[in-house]
């Protein structure tokens, strides 16, 4: 039988005790910070933050953004909030774009991680008989380093496959029975396309988890097609501490659960920052509850999204719904008057 929840009290609790616990949560992060970091002390102080005097929720548009450039200019631990010798792992970004955002982990943002992640999986029907295949690399890119804490929180058999090698991905699968796999977009289009010129199929195959690239209905309804599967649009950023940080869809398909119990969320305008109307389009501003090492705290992420719903889900869950991925605030462009992101030209 497909399990319903991973962590059915965190996941189901309702509205009122999800802001509870933010309100709780968020003045304990604003403390953890201020003292354990003199890059964040100084941002607060100059913006009349003081953790002892802050009102949690109420207060959260008082303090100042963050953003991408800050990681750089911070790099590689200048924003770490606990002593060295507490870290047990990195990651970083690709840095094809510039200097690369560095993130730290103490052992207790691991089990955050591989939470987060296993929460995930369940919400794509997983249990702990499935067998995982991960094709991201395992190395300085979080990708599969997330997939593989995520699996082992789960108790499944995975197959830590890498990246590449096509014609092998494939071999695998076929021995080993897998039943979930774990892929950036692009490479999933690949491995179809060796399918096809290998006249070959997957017929263990019933889930996939897709995320790091731009997805869209129409690319995620060639795959389901395609593979025969279902098809899931993981979450997560570097900057939250991964892949699955932030959540993923269900089996109804209607909007990303963010797992509120860890992240705060906002939907505000990208140039006051202030929140929007729900169901408006807005730039997603994101602040760690849980995370210790190196914490965001209205970490305006360049991504533009909208809330579908605040309402307790078909499927149960309680955290808030958000629309998938429509842009970024900087890489729209103007076409006759008409506003165009790359998304677009995709599908």
């Amino acid at each position: 039988m497909t399990e319903m929840y991973f962590n059915p009290v965190e996941e189901t609790m309702s509205r009122e005790q999800l802001t509870a616990l933010q309100d709780v949560r968020l003045k304990a992060m604003v403390k953890h910070v201020y003292e354990g970091n003199e890059w964040y002390r100084k941002r607060f102080q100059e913006a009349g933050i003081n953790p002892d005097t802050f009102a949690g929720l109420a207060d959260l548009e008082k303090i100042p953004v963050m953003g991408k450039l800050d990681f750089r200019a911070q790099y590689p631990e200048g924003m770490r909030c606990v002593p060295r010798d507490q870290i047990v792992e990195m990651h970083q970004s690709s840095g094809s774009t510039g200097t690369p955002v560095v993130m730290l982990y103490t052992q207790a943002d691991v089990d955050q991680w591989a939470e987060c992640m296993a929460r995930c999986y369940v919400l794509g029907g997983m249990t702990s008989k499935d067998v995982l295949q991960i094709t991201p690399g395992l190395g300085l890119f979080n990708g599969g380093f997330g997939c593989f804490h995520g699996g082992r929180k789960l108790g499944c058999y995975i197959i830590p496959a890498g990246p590449g090698n096509t014609v092998r991905q494939i071999k695998l699968a076929k021995d080993l029975h897998t039943t979930a796999i774990v892929a950036v977009v692009s490479y999933c289009t690949r491995i179809m396309e060796v399918l096809a010129e290998l006249k070959e199929t997957l017929p263990d195959l019933k889930v996939g988890f897709f995320g790091s690239e731009t997805f869209t209905e129409a690319m995620k309804q060639k795959i389901r097609e395609t593979l025969g599967i279902d098809v899931y649009d993981i979450w997560g950023m570097t900057e939250t501490g991964g892949i699955g940080t932030l959540g993923q869809d269900c089996r109804f398909h209607c909007g990303t659960h963010v797992w509120e119990d860890h992240y705060i969320v906002e939907i505000v305008d990208p140039k006051t920052y202030k929140a929007v109307p729900d169901g408006e389009s807005g730039e997603l501003v994101v602040t760690s509850l849980t995370r210790q090492a190196l914490p965001v705290v209205r970490f305006h992420t360049g991504d533009l999204t909208h809330v579908i719903s605040r309402n307790r889900c078909s499927c149960g869950r309680s955290h808030i719904r958000l629309a998938p991925i429509t842009g970024r605030v900087d890489d729209m462009i103007i076409i006759k008057g008409v506003n165009i992101f790359p998304s677009q030209v995709e599908k």
